[in-house]
């Protein structure tokens, strides 16, 4: 089943409907546990998102595989390289981490992944990533070697995703990272969803109902939650 997946997130935005996905780690996931996992996950998650800053070879593939036999809820790649990439799935964000300035995620990784993208039937979302400091050193900060933006450099934010958008990105992603001891302020992505008009997802540390409902009421449009599944959390 094919779906137009930046179509349907364009217009869950307009119509004010709040997406939930959530974000699968290959290298945590059990493929023979795919069923169990997906019949534990809450009635509104809407997409399911899988990838990670780094990942086994091949994991992606038999993660994604396993999944998509189980759920007919659209599968999206979020990959931490190219080797992520995989066409069992039904769209990737081809991420940028604008909010760094490291070429090799900049544009390398980018050009990377064309040989892989130019002929394949992924829908391909442009996507401008923008990490925040969450409290702690994050796997993409680690891998990145780029430092987040502080919580209380707002302007900055908010320049940066203006900066994604009229660059042609069709989506911004405010992220604090997995495990994210503090998730992004409320404060920021009230002032990024009114900059920008363009669809916003929001990321890391949303670990309650409570922090759930702020990020949305803030302005998020679809909210990933990642460690709090892995843990057990309920939403």
């Amino acid at each position: 089943m094919k779906y137009s997946i930046y179509k349907d997130l364009a217009e869950a935005a307009c119509a004010r409907k709040k997406l939930l996905s959530v974000l699968v780690d290959p290298d945590k996931f059990e493929e023979s546990s795919a069923e169990i996992f997906l019949l534990n996950l809450p009635e509104n998650v809407t997409h399911i998102l899988v990838g990670g800053s780094t990942v086994e070879i091949n994991k992606t593939q038999t993660t994604v595989k396993a999944i998509k036999a189980k759920t007919t809820l659209p599968v999206i790649l979020f990959p931490g390289d190219h080797s992520q990439i995989t066409e069992s799935a039904d769209a990737i964000l081809f991420l940028t981490l604008i909010s760094g300035r490291n070429p090799e995620f900049l544009i390398e990784q980018q050009v990377k992944s064309v040989s892989r993208l130019r002929n394949s039937k992924l829908e391909i979302i442009p996507t401008g990533y923008i990490l925040i400091e969450g409290g702690n050193k994050s796997a993409v900060q680690s891998v990145s070697n780029t430092k987040p933006i502080l919580q209380c450099n707002v302007e900055s934010i908010v320049h940066t995703a203006l900066a994604g958008q009229f660059s042609g990105k069709k989506l911004i992603y405010l992220e604090a990272g997995s495990g994210a001891q503090i998730s992004v302020s409320e404060e920021i992505i009230s002032a990024v969803k009114e900059a920008i008009n363009i669809p916003l997802i929001v990321g890391g540390g949303i670990r309650s109902k409570q922090l759930l409902r702020r990020s949305y009421e803030a302005g998020a449009d679809m909210v990933v939650i990642g460690t709090a599944f892995e843990n057990g959390m309920s939403f």
